[in-house]
């Protein structure tokens, strides 16, 4: 396991509060980064885990149009749906703020006028798009045309969605506003610059170079591809009636461009959390000796290796990420998750239908993460992961061990006179597993890890299966004891060890085998001593219910029933 008494910043990608949260962002970020703070937490590390809802930028605007809403309305809806959802699944940030809190605007000004007094900036005239009936300027997602990669007729003035290329809105043709339908002009603007091409040597060495043996392959490659193509200034204001305004005089209309403000939101997070708590927010932002994590999804990549890393060494002062797992895209039964089309799995419609099943969902994603490559979840697949292995391996060793020491000795927990070869194996072997997972954590693979504590499981039902305590019983009594005295012992440690990753499950269990006074992962160095062998365990039914197949096709009925509409 990692070294005790580290501090770690943990950042996860700030959800858009313009729709819900589904099981891509699930799978890709939000599950990983809350295993892996649980985990430093276990280990007694100094963690904060950090979040918020990204509220500015056209894609709210956007959304709030086409609803007939307010803005305001808009991230008021969503930033609620979110963080509720994220509470019920069980994802333990510290702080969960909003862009739209005067603590984020304060703390994006403050850096912006720092960069810009430095002169770190440079300013100048362009010709942007103006619509001339809208009477407004258009910001790049308020431009569609046709892409000049694929010749899709629906690409955006950034990106196209369908082929996933960057784009800029002079490379569009046949550009028109997504305002007035009408075609626009080009008007001078006046606009702030980071130069990020002079800082291209500084990524090269950092990420290419000091980074190359512990960074993901797919995050140093794509890093890689940026640099080839070369990196150009890119504009930190634009002219928008919903941001955090830049109030320089004469400047009316500007406002800082979401890109350069909503990763600064995880610094302002840190500091709402840290004014909460009586903490200095600047050990987690500022100490050299502080791990900075951010858990993003792979399209998230340029801004948080590159551009977000250029905007801390320009302060002077900030850490710069130590690592950036992020993952590859999670498909949904073959095809590409799709907000637009409705294809998907949403978080808080999951939750409503599979009640108390969180860890279920949350095993699945884990099981088959998109760590390496793009992969696919089935509902078939949910329904085997559950049935066949949480329900059959998991919980049905679980239940052995405990329905037997119910049955035998009225709820208590044999504790035997002494223990032969083999018993003492099997629990040496549940020792082995708290550094075999930690191994698997620090190195951010997580299916392997998760894998892992299910092999634990895999070790108590063979144990048991080998050793037959049900028909020892009466011909071999001591035997028993010590069988299912070894029983609670793997039960314990499977309790334990699942709570980065089952919490829920971890909460239930551990009071069910009176484990609530073990707070660390520490403490399983000595674990024996600590179990009072007086605690009556009762019956609490099984921990994992079997999802039968008319649930399944219910779910698929239902998501091609929506996708169509």
């Amino acid at each position: 396991m990692s070294t005790k008494n580290k501090t770690f910043t943990i950042t996860a990608a700030l959800p858009y509060a313009n729709g819900p949260i589904h099981i891509g962002h699930l799978a890709g970020v939000y599950i990983p980064a809350d295993i892996f703070s649980r985990y430093q937490r276990l280990i007694k590390n100094d963690v904060v885990f950090i979040c918020g809802s990204d509220e500015h930028g056209v894609a709210i605007s956007l959304q709030a149009r086409k609803q007939s809403i307010s803005p305001n309305e808009l991230i008021d809806r969503y930033d609620k749906l979110i963080r509720d959802s994220f509470k019920k699944f069980g994802i333990s940030f510290d702080n969960y703020s909003r862009t739209s809190k005067e603590i984020h605007h304060k703390t994006s000004i403050e850096m912006f006028n720092d960069l810009n007094q430095k002169n770190l900036f440079s300013s100048k005239t362009t010709k942007q798009y103006y619509d001339t009936e809208a009477k407004q300027f258009l910001a790049d997602r308020y431009i569609i045309g046709t892409c000049p990669i694929c010749e899709s007729e629906n690409a955006y003035g950034d990106q196209c969605e369908n082929c996933g290329s960057t784009l800029s809105t002079d490379e569009l043709k046949n550009p028109k506003s997504m305002i007035s339908n009408s075609k626009p002009v080009l008007k001078d603007a006046k606009h702030w610059y980071i130069n990020l091409n002079e800082h291209e040597d500084f990524i090269r060495d950092w990420i290419t170079k000091e980074h190359q043996d512990d960074w993901k392959p797919n995050v140093i490659g794509q890093v890689k591809s940026w640099l080839d193509n070369g990196l150009k200034p890119r504009a930190v204001t634009r002219d928008l009636d919903w941001g955090i305004p830049i109030n320089i005089d004469g400047e009316e209309g500007k406002v800082l461009y979401v890109w350069f403000e909503a990763p600064i939101g995880y610094i302002s997070s840190t500091k709402e959390w840290a004014d909460k708590n009586n903490k200095d927010w600047n050990k987690y932002w500022k100490d050299k000796n502080t791990k900075l994590i951010h858990f993003i999804g792979k399209d998230n990549i340029v801004f948080h290796c590159i551009i977000f890393p250029i905007i801390l060494k320009m302060t002077g002062d900030h850490i710069l990420p130590s690592n950036v797992p992020a993952n590859e895209f999670l498909n949904l039964e073959g095809k590409k998750i799709s907000t637009s089309r409705n294809w998907a799995v949403w978080l808080h419609e999951y939750l409503e239908d599979f009640p108390n099943m969180e860890d279920v969902l949350r095993y699945v994603l884990t099981v088959n993460a998109p760590e390496t490559k793009d992969n696919d979840f089935t509902w078939k697949e949910f329904q085997m992961r559950n049935n066949s292995e949480l329900v059959a391996i998991y919980g049905n060793f679980i239940n052995r061990v405990l329905t037997l020491i119910i049955k035998y000795y009225d709820g208590i927990v044999p504790n035997p006179k002494s223990l032969g070869d083999e018993n003492k194996k099997a629990i040496q072997k549940a020792k082995t597993y708290p550094e075999s997972i930690g191994k698997h954590l620090d190195k951010f693979k997580f299916r392997e890890a998760i894998k892992s504590l299910m092999n634990l499981a895999r070790i108590g039902n063979k144990f048991l299966a080998e050793s037959e305590p049900w028909k020892l019983q009466k011909s071999d009594p001591e035997k028993v004891i010590e069988i299912l005295y070894v029983g609670y012992i793997i039960s314990c440690y499977l309790a334990i060890l699942s709570e980065p990753f089952l919490p829920f499950t971890s909460k239930k269990l551990k009071a069910q085998l009176n484990l609530d006074k073990i707070k660390d992962w520490s403490e399983l160095e000595n674990l024996e001593s600590k179990l009072d062998f007086s605690y009556q365990i009762k019956s609490e039914g099984v921990l994992f219910r079997k999802i039968e197949d008319d649930e399944i096709i219910k779910q698929i009925e239902k998501l091609n029933e929506m996708s169509t509409q």
